[in-house]
């Protein structure tokens, strides 16, 4: 049997960590013992997990594998806090060292922890699931590539390629990203997947066959489009579909360097609440709920949202008398001032929003922890959480106030900890409903994926392959 079985894609988007997922569930059915694997991944998502934090993706998808994350699951996670800035963060502890490095001079530092942690995972499991980034035919980027081909030769891995259909030129995406591989590393090629179809099958004849024909390699499987699989999506901020019809509205302000926004999935299966991405004072206007997110760059994203005219459109939310919650970064914003006396986030200090009186120092030290505790009395909206325990995780390097995780005013709520809404107490206390749970969404993720490949195909891939 095959050791490890990986997922590559066309393009960034094409629904690689989706099929992680999902394959990870389905083989964890067979009784096979399997653990996901992505060498690099670059997300502002993030989760707190034993020996640090690593990326929401592969934290997503242990689950779905049925054990418990770790950090060599996602050895090196970048978390971007410009467009040409970021943090490394290597086996789940931050390393300043190598944020300052230029990309190009990281491959050579990274390449062995992730092969060690990759190896050993290989030892420890029956079955890896393997997740590339981007395209493997980046040919601009392949002399660094430690993350894509490179791995799948390390574990020899079979290769499984995906293609997002809805953007249009599939076929010419995987002929492409084909020819452009080296002939060892087309040979590792076992399938092609076309993901998020949706019209007529009947249009794609000849299109497979003629792949095959060009290439030797089968079309495995077509799956049809699917918005409401309620997976956390990595850029799920970036979809047109955060949720759908009227209701009670809860706007999350999209700011650039937002962080952790797959903890708001909960609220796109909840009947009778509404979801928005805001971006400007209209996109607000109307909104029952406003909450300030996580932020990987709280001081750049709180002048983004004063350039945008949003400063004032929160301050009016507030004078009316409708909530405001503030998340980690959130929180930050809210406060008096901001000061960064060791440059982690540029240096110098900002004016808060002013809404609570409380200053933040940023420290070299990031704190990094699960986090149980039991909310305090609160009033308005938010009473009905008063003395709730609620579980969440903390990813930061800011210190508040007097060091409290919980400040509350009236309809003002910031909490320094991720995770507020996937606490099932408080979403029944604010909105009187539940969301499905993760094992009732892995199970059906399977289910989805084992109903759109071709019969057997799951078995033949970690046996005799298929190509």
């Amino acid at each position: 049997m095959a050791k490890a079985l990986m997922v590559q894609g066309c393009t960034s988007g094409a629904g690689k960590s989706f099929l992680v997922t999902a394959l990870c569930r389905a083989y964890a059915r067979r009784g096979l013992r399997v653990a996901p694997f992505k060498a690099q991944n670059m997300s502002n998502n993030a989760r707190v997990v034993k020996g640090g934090e690593m990326g929401s993706a592969q934290y997503f998808q242990a689950l779905a594998a049925g054990v418990e994350p770790e950090v060599r699951m996602n050895p090196v996670l970048i978390k971007p806090e410009a467009d040409t800035k970021s943090q490394v963060v290597l086996l789940g502890r931050p390393d300043l060292e190598l944020s300052r490095l230029p990309w190009a001079e990281r491959k050579e530092r990274l390449w062995p922890v992730v092969r060690e942690a990759l190896h050993s995972l290989l030892e420890d499991f029956d079955l890896l699931v393997l997740e590339g980034a981007g395209s493997p035919a980046e040919i601009n980027l392949k002399h660094a590539d430690i993350v894509n081909m490179r791995v799948a030769k390390e574990a020899g891995a079979r290769v499984l390629l995906v293609a997002d259909i809805d953007r249009g030129g599939a076929f010419a995406h995987l002929y492409g990203t084909y020819a452009l591989l080296e002939p060892e590393e087309q040979a590792l090629v076992a399938g092609f997947v076309l993901n998020k179809f949706r019209g007529d099958a009947s249009l794609l004849p000849p299109g497979p066959q003629q792949l095959f024909e060009l290439t030797g390699v089968r079309t495995l499987g077509v799956l049809p489009m699917w918005h409401t699989h309620g997976l956390p999506e990595e850029d799920g901020v970036l979809g047109p579909h955060p949720s759908q019809g009227a209701g009670f509205t809860v706007a999350v302000l999209a700011y650039p360097r937002l962080s952790n926004l797959d903890e708001f999935e909960p609220l796109k299966h909840l009947e009778g609440v509404r979801l928005v991405w805001a971006r400007s004072a209209r996109e607000l206007a109307g909104a029952d709920l406003l909450v300030l997110p996580g932020s990987k760059h709280t001081r750049a994203d709180l002048e983004w949202l004063r350039a945008q005219g949003l400063e004032e459109a929160i301050l009016a939310h507030h004078r009316s008398g409708r909530p405001i919650l503030g998340i980690c970064g959130g929180l930050q914003m809210m406060g008096a001032a901001l000061r960064d006396p060791e440059g982690l986030e540029g240096g110098g200090s900002a004016r808060g929003l002013e809404l609570f009186p409380y200053q933040t120092v940023w420290v070299r030290e990031k704190v990094q922890r699960r986090t149980t505790l039991r909310l305090p009395r609160l009033e308005g909206y938010w009473s009905s959480l008063s003395g709730l325990e609620v579980e969440g995780y903390e990813i930061r390097h800011g210190r508040t106030g007097e060091g409290g995780l919980v400040y509350a005013q009236g309809n003002l709520l910031a909490v320094y900890f991720h995770g507020l809404f996937e606490n099932e107490g408080v979403l029944e206390g604010l909105f009187g409903g539940r969301a499905p749970g993760l094992e009732d969404t892995f199970e059906r993720l399977a289910d989805f994926l084992e109903a759109h490949l071709e019969p057997g195909v799951l078995e033949r891939l970690i046996s005799e392959g298929v190509s």
